[in-house]
């Protein structure tokens, strides 16, 4: 099992979580909502590209580490500057409580 040097956890990410709002037609607006604020380590593992709504886009999934952390939900979601990181695994490495490494997408423009 790999585990991560902590001093790889050099990035300072905010890690928000969804508040859903009535726009008063009947649906929901999504705003976000600032959890913590959590020391991490970004490694890219793999990037392709798709077209989508008529034009090309990019995508880079990423394992996200941070120290383990309660209540860090697949709903969630990791910012870093003007970087979004979606959440699509959240896992408990070794089981031990002690890291948490997170797969996530980053959307490219």
């Amino acid at each position: 099992m790999t585990i991560i040097p902590i001093g790889e956890l050099s990035h300072r990410f905010a890690l928000q979580s969804p508040v859903l709002t009535p726009d008063g037609g009947g649906g929901e607006t999504t705003t976000w909502s600032l959890a913590a604020e959590i020391w991490g380590a970004l490694r890219p593992y793999s990037g392709g590209e798709q077209f989508e709504a008529d034009g090309l886009s990019g995508r880079i999934s990423h394992e996200l580490w941070i120290r383990h952390r309660q209540g860090v939900t697949l709903d969630m979601r990791f910012v870093l500057g003007s970087r979004i990181f979606e959440m699509r695994s959240v896992l408990d490495v070794g089981e031990r409580r002690r890291f948490l490494r997170c797969l996530v997408e980053e959307r490219l423009p």
